[in-house]
């Protein structure tokens, strides 16, 4: 099946053309990032306007690289949510379009599903894995038994870790995105400088917080301005390793705790090194085979969106006209809409 794949949940209005959910024919990505690195983060109106400006552009460009024509396309996904509003209609607009003008399937995507399957493009992993999801909106570990098929274990229970690393950097003074600025200057950093604590590393839960974290920081900063300056690449490396730490720690409990020996990490934050680096470590020593995707792959896509969308689609399961935004939309309810997966 040949898909054409739509992302619009945040600030990245993305299009991609994937043959049997597997084979990226092409992927293009409108990134916003300068749009809205002066407010130091998204704004959900302006992100919804530059959607609606970009989103012919990007399916016209994929289908432009893929060198196929939209009548040879078979079906449409979407991210249907988790996401903002607004901008999620964009995506979801476009593909309803598509879908009634060509007259063929459609089906919508929750975001989080697409970014622990995007590694399929790349490689297969056998079910069941553990998977680790962390972004600007998301810190959730899953226990992954199919397509369709996923337990929550964990969850942050304030900040994600993409937005304490955002936070942060706006804190000391760092352009958006943060997280970006952070890792640049962690790679010359002391990672002992600063004693940074460790929130909820031992309360028994395989669940998350930054928030405290975030505070450390402000309250570090406070006692010690210096540190914006002169001790700069020291903070941000302090920092970075103790979201790191707990990030691995959180994961690795997970691994003992169900015995699973496969883990995929994926998200936004996945393309920090620093993260990266942490992860294959423990995997290395635990025995534990690691899968991470490519930066391109971690990073907002429309291509992940087509490794479910073409499992849904070949089996007949497909949205009506009626498919309509799911700004909330936690991955534990797919089971029941799709009838367990497979």
């Amino acid at each position: 099946m040949l898909i054409l794949s739509l992302e619009s949940s945040c600030d990245e209005t993305a299009a991609a053309v994937v043959k049997d959910g597997r084979t990226v024919l092409s992927s293009i990505v409108a990134s916003q990032i300068s749009v809205h690195a002066e407010y130091g983060g998204v704004v959900p109106e302006i992100a919804s306007r530059q959607h609606l400006e970009a989103v012919s552009v990007v399916i016209e460009e994929a289908l432009r690289e893929a060198g196929v024509g939209l009548a040879e396309i078979e079906g449409v996904a979407v991210t249907q949510g988790p996401g903002l509003a607004g901008a999620l209609l964009v995506g979801i607009s476009a593909a309803k379009g598509l879908s009634f003008g060509r007259g063929i399937p459609l089906v919508g995507v929750n975001h989080i599903e697409g970014h622990l399957l995007a590694v399929f493009l790349e490689q297969p992993v056998e079910f069941p894995f553990l998977a680790l999801a962390v972004s600007g909106g998301h810190s959730h570990l899953y226990r992954v038994d199919g397509v369709g098929r996923y337990k929550t274990l964990g969850q942050t229970v304030d900040d994600a870790a993409g937005e304490a690393f955002d936070k942060v950097a706006k804190l000391i003074g760092l352009p958006y995105p943060g997280g970006v600025a952070i890792d640049r200057l962690a790679a010359t950093g002391n990672p002992e400088a600063i004693k940074f604590p460790r929130p909820l590393l031992h309360d028994g839960t395989f669940n998350f917080s930054f928030s405290g974290l975030k505070t450390a920081v402000l309250t570090h900063v406070n006692r010690h301005p210096e540190a914006k300056e002169a001790g700069i690449n020291d903070l941000a490396a302090s920092f970075q390793e103790a979201v790191c730490d707990v990030l691995t720690k959180k994961t690795a409990a997970a691994v003992a705790a169900t015995g699973i020996k496969r883990l995929v990490v994926a998200g936004g934050v996945a393309c920090n090194s620093g993260l990266r680096r942490s992860m294959a470590r423990f995997a290395e020593k635990a025995g534990v085979e690691l899968s991470i995707p490519a930066p391109k792959l971690c990073a907002d896509n429309a291509a992940m969106i087509a490794v479910p969308g073409d499992y849904y689609l070949s089996n007949g399961i497909t949205s009506g006209f009626d498919l309509d935004a799911l700004p909330v939309w936690p991955l534990d309810k797919l089971a029941a809409r799709f009838k367990g997966g497979a």
